[in-house]
């Protein structure tokens, strides 16, 4: 018989061993998506949403901050991912709204929501912020060795030092930029010696054209100017300054109107408009659009969520002409952010709230070449939905490529016939070509189907006669 000291070692051996098969045991993995890395919030009481509003790698981890809706709920804040796929929350967290990330290069430190993490993974909290929702971060025009601001959803504009840390408010931009309704800003970027905000304000007023309180707007230094009043979501360049600077440092926004995705361009001090196919007419309210990004996801590579659908975006600008955009896939997914991570492409996500039980979201981890699997591109959108046309007036360019199969809708209100004049751009370059012409009766409406191929980089359409037009394309 054996001993009970033998029998006790033995049970001892056993316990240690399966305690390191289970620190051994890697986490579980289905489709790209880690259970265990999951952001949530407490499951009795929770009245609100719980989503992660930003990632940014660095300090040998990927860092992921979490936002509630309006500042309500509990249990959530900053968290760290490490190689062997463990999430740990901070100590320093802050259960807030949350979405902003930028690396501050001249000090070393990377701003993600309140928090300040320096090179070595420290990480301090600027206390005046942590209370307010925090949508955006850019670099300071004036001192960006020391200085970045701070955007929220709100309009507060806060300059912080990041040294100290100390933040004062320097703009209400509710009042400078006169918003009316519910302000929700969202986007901020600077280049070019402005600094731009984007605040997305959507609801029916704006949809039947009775209020507009959605803009795009920039700061020189000494004064606020309004770019274009529509509802925009996200602003966008180059991070680094000093690579930026070789591309011109172009700055990219995005945002909506009744009939179209609209992308801004700002290059050489100017600024160009475009047209893009919505894939999803669901994110055409103020609160549906957390938070649609432009981000930079490889070295020299950006990619453009907008609108359910994700772009190629290039980079350059060449005789201030963009070329290059092509669509990738359509999704049904509300993506805050996303980036590359040793090697993995990662998206965030805002997956649950409090409606349907637990608040929670989590991660996907993949190959940034997966997205072309998600769902092959398709949409509709155009340049005029009972819109007043102005005689011989070109439409801005609206987006024809990377699309299959294409037709376009063509109706006016006018007492005389009106001739819509077709012209395309092959090559991205601002060199337009006659399509066709379409003569449309009083009061009538026409449909075009382009022939299976067809396809060129840009479409736009004049008419001959000011009237009140419709001109909607659909791809699938």
């Amino acid at each position: 018989m054996h001993s009970p000291l033998r029998i006790l070692v033995a049970a001892l051996v056993l316990t240690l061993t399966a305690l390191a098969n289970a620190q051994e045991k890697p986490p579980l993995e289905i489709n790209g998506v880690f259970p265990s890395l999951t952001v949530m919030a407490e499951g009795a009481g929770s009245t609100s949403e719980t989503g992660i509003g930003a990632l940014i790698p660095w300090a040998e981890k990927l860092w992921a901050i979490g936002y509630v809706a309006h500042i309500k709920g509990d249990g959530i804040g900053l968290y760290a991912i490490d190689d062997d796929m463990t999430m740990t929350k901070h100590p320093e967290s802050v259960t807030g709204t949350f979405a902003n990330r930028m690396i501050h290069w001249e000090t070393q430190q990377a701003i993600i929501g309140p928090h300040v993490i320096d090179a070595q993974g420290t990480v301090r909290t600027i206390e005046a912020l942590k209370g307010h929702r925090l949508t955006a971060t850019a670099r300071h025009l004036v001192t960006p060795e020391t200085l970045a601001y701070l955007l929220t959803m709100e309009g507060l504009l806060f300059e912080v030092d990041l040294q100290t840390l100390e933040a004062t408010q320097l703009f209400d931009l509710v009042q400078e930029l006169g918003i009316q309704g519910q302000p929700h800003f969202k986007g901020m970027h600077s280049a070019q010696g402005k600094l731009v905000v984007a605040n997305n304000t959507y609801e029916e007023p704006e949809f039947l054209g009775r209020r507009a309180s959605g803009c795009l707007a920039q700061f020189d230094g000494a004064a606020w100017s309004i770019v274009e009043r529509n509802p925009f979501v996200e602003v966008a360049g180059k991070q680094n300054p000093k690579a930026g600077e070789r591309y011109g440092n172009t700055l990219f926004a995005t945002g909506w109107d009744k009939g179209s995705v609209i992308l801004r361009v700002l290059h050489d001090g100017k600024w160009s408009r475009y047209l893009l196919p919505k894939a999803s007419q669901s994110f055409d309210h103020t609160w549906n659009t957390e938070w649609m990004r432009i981000r930079e996801a490889q070295t020299e590579r950006y990619l453009m969520d907008v609108h359910g659908m994700f772009y190629e975006l290039p980079t350059q600008v060449y005789d201030g002409h963009i070329w290059g955009v092509r669509p990738i896939s359509t999704h049904l997914r509300i993506v805050p952010d996303f980036c590359y991570w040793r090697g993995l492409f990662v998206m965030a996500g805002d997956q649950t709230d409090n409606a349907v039980g637990q608040p929670q979201s989590g991660f996907w981890f993949g190959n940034i070449d997966d997205l072309w699997q998600m769902g092959k591109p398709k949409g509709w959108g155009g340049p005029w939905w009972e819109s007043d046309v102005r005689a011989d007036t070109f439409s801005d360019p609206f987006l024809m490529t990377g699309f299959d199969k294409k037709i376009l809708h063509i109706t006016h209100e006018s007492e005389e016939t009106v001739k819509f004049r077709i012209e395309v751009d092959f090559l991205g370059n601002g060199a337009w070509q006659w399509y066709d012409t379409f003569e449309i009766p009083a009061k009538s409406y026409q449909h075009h189907i382009f022939p299976d191929g067809y396809s060129a980089h840009w479409i736009r359409i004049k008419t001959d006669k000011a009237c009140k037009a419709t001109a909607h394309f659909m791809y699938n």
